[in-house]
């Protein structure tokens, strides 16, 4: 009987979970809280007793897990994971200990960046960036066909790029960040201070009727022919892009892919970011780049941590 792989991708609400076969293909997945209570002491365990509830491991090769904090990738340690309330967590060695098979742990934007260039739209390239934009920004970076970590596993943090030295405070604790700007907090954020100076605009009247704004709101709104609201989405595209043209210079990918819940506005805002990629990119990087969305979704997490086993196992690199 083959190999399978189980993929874990920790998050601050759910732990998704998926068994993996040696192809990628995904034969069952499912999800349980995270009970992040007492600084989510009962993770861990709640993670293997729902694994092994549900199935026995003789036929699985490893366990592949992605964790939201800064891993140590020799021992699989956790230092921190501020959603979750790790800290200082011996991760790996733990699991490895109920599971008696390998453990690999990887912070989670990489297990997706994994995920999506093995089974998504990455097409297994050797060098790519995934940008992840929802509440924040997150992305992962994948170098001659490894994932490129940094000395303290903060490669890829590219939503605290500095994009306005002046700007406005970022969660990090200095300012400016592309988070602040181009995420979905960003966005609103930029929507509160426009309403604040446009009070009869469309986007002031539909804050006013519904006392709270969201960024899937400023999206519909611009399609609806809000002035406001397609000048705040087109300037979050324009600094996205001019982020990922610096980057390009660096990294020199093949593919970038936008993925996360504001990608799920469509290709109208992946084609706003291409073109301000595309006008900022030096032109030898940009003429062997593509911007893509991402398409694996919510599967990418469970996807990418198997591959990290397969990958650690096999020695396979894209």
């Amino acid at each position: 009987m083959s190999k399978t792989f189980i993929g874990i991708d920790v998050g601050g609400t759910t732990v998704k979970i998926g068994i993996i076969d040696e192809i990628g293909n995904i034969l069952d997945k499912w999800e349980i809280p995270t009970n992040t209570d007492n600084h989510g002491e009962s993770i861990l365990s709640d993670i293997w007793n729902s694994v092994s509830n549900k199935l026995s491991l003789e036929n699985v090769a490893g366990i592949g897990i992605g964790v939201p904090g800064f891993i140590d990738q020799e021992t699989g340690d956790v230092y921190e994971a501020v959603n979750i309330g790790w800290k200082q967590v011996e991760l790996a060695k733990n699991l490895k200990e109920m599971s008696g098979v390998p453990v690999f742990v990887e912070n989670d934007a990489n297990a997706a960046v994994l995920g999506e260039n093995w089974k998504g739209a990455g097409g297994q390239v050797k060098n790519l960036i995934a940008v992840t934009v929802g509440t924040g920004i997150g992305g992962g970076i994948i170098a001659n066909g490894s994932i490129l970590n940094g000395v303290s596993g903060t490669a890829g943090e590219i939503g605290h790029i500095t994009m306005e030295r002046d700007g406005s405070p970022c969660n990090c604790g200095r300012r400016g960040c592309l988070e602040t700007i181009s995420s979905a907090t960003g966005i609103v954020r930029q929507a509160k201070e426009k309403i604040k100076e446009n009070q009869n605009s469309m986007l002031a009247k539909f804050y006013a009727e519904q006392g709270n704004i969201t960024a899937k709101d400023i999206f519909q709104l611009a399609d609806s022919g809000d002035t406001l609201s397609k000048n705040i989405i087109e300037h979050a595209a324009d600094v996205l892009g001019l982020a990922i043209a610096n980057l390009t210079v660096t990294i020199n990918p093949s593919r970038i892919l936008i993925g996360g819940g504001v990608s799920k506005a469509g290709e109208d805002f992946v084609n706003l970011i291409d073109a301000a990629f595309n006008k900022y990119t030096l032109a030898k990087a940009g003429e062997v780049c593509e911007v893509k969305l991402a398409q694996l979704g919510n599967d990418a997490g469970i996807i990418g941590a198997a591959f990290l086993v397969k990958q650690r196992l096999e020695k396979v690199t894209f």
